[in-house]
This record gives C-alpha cells, sequence and structure tokens, in this order.
C-alpha cells in the first residue's frame, strides 16, 4: 500500500490544482462571463461527448490494463497492443458515417426543448473521439505505472483552456461558437499530447500477429462497452436529460451544484490510477491476500477522505453560494444527493478494478444494463415531478442501487469485503463531527467564515484519527508530516 498511497498522493495534488482552476472556472469564470444558456450548451456538448466516449474507445483501456501484465514475450505484447490501437476504429468510424448521413436527426433529437444544441453534432462527435483515444494512450502510459503526466493532462490540461477561452469570450474577442470550437480543440490536442508521451515510454511495433486469445480481449472490451461505462453515463445522463425537460440555464445551475460535490471524488480518482493496474496484477498472480488487503486498505483511505470532504462542503455551503450569483444559489439538495453517491463510492476503494480485471467481469455488463435502463427510468419520472433537483434524487437512487449490487457480488464471488471495524470508526466520527459543527456559524466574510469553521472541522477529525491511530496508512502520513 506504501506506493499507492504516494503515487495517489501526488496524483491527488495534481488533481485537486486541476479542480482548483475548474473550481474558479465554473463558480466565478463560467457564471459571470458566460450567459446562464450558453453555460447550459457548453454542458450538453461536453456531457453528451462524455457519454459517447465510452463507446467510441470499445473498452480499450479497460482492456490494456486487464492482459497487458498475461503477456510475457515481445511479439505478444507488440501483437496486443497494435490490437489495442485499431480496436476503437471499429465504432469510430460507424459513428462517423452515422453523424455525416443522420446529422440533421441527431441534432433534432438533441434540441428537442433547446434548438440552439442542433447546430453541434459534430462538435460531441469530435469531442468524445478525442477523448476516448486520450483514455487509450494514457492506459497505455499506467500499464508503465506512469499515471502523473497524464493525470495533469486529463484533470488540468483543458480546465486552463477554458480559463484562457472564458477571458477572451469575456473581451469579446471570441463568440460562443468561436468558443466552442476551441475548447473541443483543446480536447483534440490533449489527446496528441498523451499520444506522443505514451510512444516515449513504449514506441509501438505495428505487428499484426494478434494474441492466440484474441477473440476473449474483444469480447470483453465488447462487453465493457455498455458494462464498465455505466458509471460515466449515469454521472453525465442527467444533464443531457435536464436538456430535454428544461431551460438550458437550468443544465448551468445543476452543473454548478454538481461540480462542487463532486471535488468529494478526486482522492479516489487520484487512488484508482495506481490501485487498477495493481488489481489487475494480483488478480493475474491469483494473489488473494494482497488482493483483500488492497481492498480493505483502499476503501477505509478513500472513506476517510471522501467523509471530511463531504463534511467541509455541507457545512459551508451556506457561505460558499454567497459567493455565487443569487441564480445559482438553490443547488443545496443537489450537492447532498451527489456528494452521498461520491462518499459510496469512495467506500468502495477498488470495488471496480476487481470486476473489471477479473473472470467476473461479465457481470458488469448486466448491471450496465439494468442500472443505464433505471437511470433513464428515475430520470423521466423525477425531473418533470421535482426539475433539477429531482436529477440528482434519480442520480443516487441509481448509483445507491448500482454499488449495492457490485458490492454484493465481490463479496458473493471473492469472499472479501471492504469493510472493517475501522469503517465504522470513521462512520461514527463523521457523525459526531457533521452534528458538532451543523449550526456552528460565524458573522465575518464567507470566505473568512469557510477558512475559519474549514480549519477546526480538519483540526478535530485529523486529531481524532492520529489520536486513536484509525488508520495504519493515515497515521503514517500524518506522522512523517508532523516529524517534518
Amino acid at each position: 500500500m506504501g506506493i499507492v498511497l504516494k503515487q495517489s498522493l501526488n496524483n491527488t495534488v495534481v488533481t485537486y490544482i486541476g479542480f482548483a482552476i475548474g473550481a474558479v472556472n465554473t463558480l466565478f469564470l463560467y457564471t459571470n462571463f458566460m450567459q446562464a444558456d450558453h453555460y447550459g450548451l457548453v454542458q450538453v456538448v461536453l456531457s453528451v461527448a462524455t457519454v459517447l466516449m465510452p463507446v467510441l474507445s470499445f473498452g480499450v483501456p479497460n482492456a490494456l490494463v486487464k492482459f497487458y501484465s498475461s503477456f510475457n514475450s515481445e511479439k505478444e505484447q507488440e501483437g496486443f497492443l497494435t490490437m489495442m490501437l485499431l480496436l476503437p476504429l471499429l465504432f469510430i468510424l460507424p459513428v462517423a458515417l452515422i453523424s455525416y448521413g443522420a446529422n440533421e436527426a441527431i441534432g433534432n433529437l438533441l434540441s428537442n426543448k433547446n434548438p440552439i444544441v442542433r447546430d453541434y453534432v459534430w462538435h460531441i462527435f469530435f469531442a468524445g473521439m478525442a477523448m476516448a483515444y486520450f483514455e487509450v494512450f494514457y492506459a497505455w502510459a499506467r500499464i508503465r505505472m506512469k499515471s502523473v503526466f497524464g493525470n495533469f493532462l486529463k484533470e488540468v490540461f483543458c480546465r486552463v483552456g477554458q480559463s484562457v477561452l472564458l477571458v477572451l469570450l469575456y473581451f469579446d474577442y471570441i463568440g460562443i461558437e468561436g468558443f466552442i470550437n476551441a475548447l473541443v480543440g483543446f480536447y483534440l490536442l490533449r489527446m496528441l499530447i498523451m499520444k506522443l508521451y505514451a510512444y516515449t515510454l513504449r514506441m509501438p511495433k505495428i505487428q499484426f500477429s494478434f494474441p492466440e486469445n484474441w477473440w476473449n480481449i474483444v469480447k470483453y472490451s465488447a462487453l465493457i462497452i455498455l458494462g464498465g461505462s455505466t458509471a460515466i453515463v449515469l454521472m453525465e445522463v442527467d444533464k443531457v436529460m435536464l436538456n430535454s425537460f428544461l431551460e438550458l440555464e437550468n443544465v448551468a445551475y445543476y452543473g454548478v451544484a454538481g461540480f462542487i460535490a463532486s471535488t468529494i471524488a478526486v482522492p479516489s480518482r487520484a487512488m484508482h490510477q495506481i490501485t487498477y493496474p495493481m488489481t489487475a496484477t494480483y488478480l493475474n498472480k491469483n494473489d488473494t491476500v494482497s488482493l483483500k488487503q488492497l481492498y480493505q486498505k483502499s476503501s477505509l483511505t478513500l472513506f476517510i477522505i471522501a467523509g471530511l470532504l463531504f463534511l467541509l462542503i455541507l457545512l459551508n455551503l451556506e457561505d460558499l453560494y454567497k459567493l455565487l450569483p443569487e441564480n445559482y444559489n438553490g443547488g443545496f439538495m443537489i450537492v447532498f444527493w451527489i456528494g452521498l453517491v461520491k462518499v459510496y463510492d469512495a467506500l468502495l476503494g477498488n470495488n471496480n478494478s476487481i470486476l473489471y480485471n477479473s473472470d467476473y467481469y461479465r457481470s458488469i455488463l448486466f448491471f450496465g444494463v439494468l442500472l443505464a435502463v433505471m437511470a433513464i427510468g428515475f430520470n423521466l419520472w423525477l425531473i418533470p415531478a421535482y426539475g433539477i433537483n429531482g436529477a440528482a434524487i434519480a442520480s443516487f437512487s441509481a448509483f445507491f442501487i448500482y454499488n449495492s449490487l457490485k458490492l454484493y457480488y465481490v463479496k458473493s464471488k471473492f469472499r472479501m469485503s471492504p469493510f472493517t471495524s475501522e469503517t465504522v470508526k470513521v462512520m461514527a466520527l463523521l457523525l459526531v463531527v457533521g452534528v458538532l459543527f451543523y449550526s456552528f456559524r460565524f458573522e465575518f466574510h464567507p470566505v473568512i467564515n469557510i477558512l475559519l469553521k474549514s480549519v477546526l472541522i480538519t483540526a478535530m477529525y485529523i486529531g481524532i484519527l492520529f489520536r486513536f491511530k484509525i488508520s495504519e496508512d493515515v497515521y503514517g502520513v500524518l506522522s512523517k508530516f508532523l516529524k517534518k
């Protein structure tokens, strides 16, 4: 777990830099420099592209990590890597033809409520394609245990680009159409940079002698398209469906609240960059002892961090919304429900990695199809009834069922659970701290209020963790920090 924690901390720093830039963009630049309906349009374009991305990548990022360590000879590895580069084209080329031939029909479907979306079908396709191949090249680097630069590109690069574009938009150097064109260009450029970096780690040698188990790899990739992309679809389908029921500005309001809650997931995203290939290695070697240890320690560490972030966000949300334009201030329940989703995700540790890299990956297909249908059904029911709050409740309901099914499945097949007695202690600590600070108020400027309350909450939380040594890994990091 030492290498996991070390690399995860490096990735966490990079990811939080990206989220800090994203926070400036989302909470201040977008809300003040761009009209709400135009911001909603940007959200729709990127959300639909993100939903499309797993399909266009053909499950290759997952397949790269799962199968690479199983090949020993140079020839097998080169054949496998060549296959991974070509597989996404099986979907990208047909989708490109469909987008060309049915451009008007697709535009009409996406613009049922908001006609402005009709003109951006190609932008969605190119953004989705760039996201797909970026993930392929990112996985290419991760199998070499090099994840920090790719994480920088993923979390920081396009956000810096958005900051620049928003400033240009504010000073009328570009319009909304030029903004979206340039934004898609940033995603394409990011893909090319990731490709060059991946090739410096291992330059591909085109080898059309594919591995003997090539058919199993293709089947795995095809199933991952449906199963492994479920979490992405569930995260973005709410924005896509809000576009079909409500005015575009509501997508913007929902996107801001969702971004605030999504900061809880940063440590999970950082840790998974390294736990994913480690999980694949343990499974390939049938090392169940190390796998269980990784499962429990990743769960506890992520729960400790995600729980603290959830408290900090909820208990400071009132002051945070005082800093935003008034139209964006009604998102407390959205932050609450989506925040709970992120905490539950963290509590599962590397559960996803175990399922995706094991022989039970087919179960993801069943779970994926079931939950995609349920997510759409929940949104169809709850958005007309409760508006943007209904979309948040729909997301929580779908993810709660989805995560619970995965938790039970790993328990039944591998005879292991991520929970320990320390999990209960952390949960009790979170409840105590939350109750103590719920009614705690300062009467200063909102920024000062947030800083003061955050310092007090964090000091109490970390102090108790350290005093009672609730987590060995967290205690070790804190001990080294305090010694320095």
